[in-house]
This record gives structure tokens, C-alpha cells and sequence, in this order.
């Protein structure tokens, strides 16, 4: 996986570098103290992952992020926890790091561009559940809250939000159904209707088209209800 380095500070870049030599699968193909020579390279070379600094003179990470086409993967490395929840609205952000970032932390930012892959004729991103991403974060009342993806029974779409439904509390979130769907893992959810996602390990009981998960009644529409059907373990 090639990977480039866009932050004005040379400090910053080294330790991200020092991180990076722990990944022989990682290559650090250059790097860069601004945006501008970044998007320059980027014109002529594909790179899979990049770890961009928010704060730069001139031109900001975000800045970048909206004039490049067809971003790669990235990471956010910056000082400044006050832009967590903005940088969640671009689908190709994998991770926000606030510095001092730890080895343990990058660790994790790591894992989570490897469960990311692209599909390279159309270059558009879908997220892979693999079996080290168990859990997801949603914004709520400007905070990052995270949920176990097994803790999830039902997620509904109503209107311009989707309603989760947890064991132990739901939340409503300004989200599409389809944006969760591509983030939950295949072979624990199913879309059963086109308003409800469903947890398959938390049905109890199916009659006719409905299945029932705790208290919760979910309609199947008759085109979802033969992948329902395959899913279950029939005697």
C-alpha cells in the first residue's frame, strides 16, 4: 500500500514515518510540507492511503480533500480535536488522529484504512467488515458515539434519518440507509425492507412477511424474503 505525507511540520512528518516502519506492507512513496505540491504529485501517481495534516498556510486539508478527484483513503493527523465532526462528513476520511498521536492509536487508524478497499474501475469506496471492525461511530449532538455493531438489532430509515436500535439504547442519526448498510458486515445484516435493516442473529420469531427482533415487528419484503430464508439455519 503506497501512502504519502502532507503536513507542514517536519516533526510531525517524521513521526508519522517512524509509525509507518512498522508495516512492511505500507510504502511511503513521498512526502510533502504543503498541499499544493501534494495535489501536483497526485496528478501524475496513485498513492492508497494518505496521512493529511488539517492546519497548513494557505491551503487546509480540507481544502485538499475538495479539489482532488477521486480521493484515496485518509487519515487526518492534527492538533485540533475541534473538526472530528466535519471531517466524518467526507466518505474517504478512515481516521481522525489528534496529536501527540501514540503507537497504539495509529495502530488503530492502520486497521481501519486496511478495512477499507476500492473498486478500481470506479475508484468508488465500500467498506469491508472484517473480523477486527466491530464497532462504528455515529455523530450525535456534536459528539462521536460508538456502537457495537453486535449490539445492533434493527437500524429503520425515517426520512432524512436513520434510527438505530441497540440492546441497551437507540439513537437517530442524519444518515442514509444505504451509507450504514455499506458499513455493516454482510453476514450479520440483511435488508429485509426498504426502510429496515436487520441484525439476522437477533430474530425471534418469523410468520408470514415479518420477523420479529426483541419487541420490534419488522415487515420482509417478498423480494428480500428468499436471502432471508438462505440465512437461516432451517432443520
Amino acid at each position: 500500500m503506497n501512502c504519502i505525507i502532507i503536513d507542514d511540520e517536519e516533526m510531525a512528518r517524521a513521526i508519522i514515518a517512524q509509525f509507518i516502519t512498522n508495516y512492511s506492507d505500507i510504502n511511503i512513496a513521498n512526502q510533502f510540507s504543503n498541499a499544493l505540491q501534494a495535489i501536483k504529485y497526485l496528478n501524475q501517481n496513485d498513492v492508497d492511503l494518505i496521512f493529511l495534516d488539517i492546519h497548513m498556510p494557505d491551503f487546509t486539508g480540507f481544502d485538499f480533500i475538495q479539489t482532488i478527484k477521486n480521493p484515496p483513503k485518509i487519515i487526518l493527523v492534527t492538533s485540533d480535536k475541534n473538526f472530528a465532526i466535519e471531517a466524518f462528513e467526507y466518505e474517504c476520511i478512515v481516521d481522525y488522529l489528534v496529536k501527540p498521536i501514540t503507537e497504539d492509536r495509529f495502530q488503530k487508524a492502520i486497521q481501519k484504512a486496511n478495512a477499507y478497499q476500492f473498486n478500481s474501475s470506479s475508484l468508488e469506496k465500500a467498506v469491508v467488515a472484517e473480523d477486527n471492525v466491530k464497532e462504528f461511530y455515529v455523530n450525535i449532538d456534536r459528539r462521536l458515539i460508538k456502537i457495537e455493531m453486535a449490539s445492533v438489532n434493527i437500524v429503520e430509515a425515517k426520512g432524512d434519518y436513520i434510527h438505530i436500535k441497540t440492546e441497551g439504547k437507540n439513537y437517530i442519526v442524519h444518515s442514509t440507509l444505504k451509507k450504514i448498510e455499506d458499513k455493516l458486515p454482510k453476514d450479520l445484516f440483511l435488508k429485509v425492507h426498504r426502510s429496515f435493516i436487520i441484525n439476522t442473529k437477533k430474530i425471534i420469531d418469523i410468520e408470514d412477511n415479518s420477523v420479529l427482533i426483541a419487541k420490534d415487528v419488522i415487515p420482509v419484503s417478498r423480494a428480500n424474503r428468499p436471502e432471508l430464508m438462505k440465512r437461516l439455519n432451517l432443520l
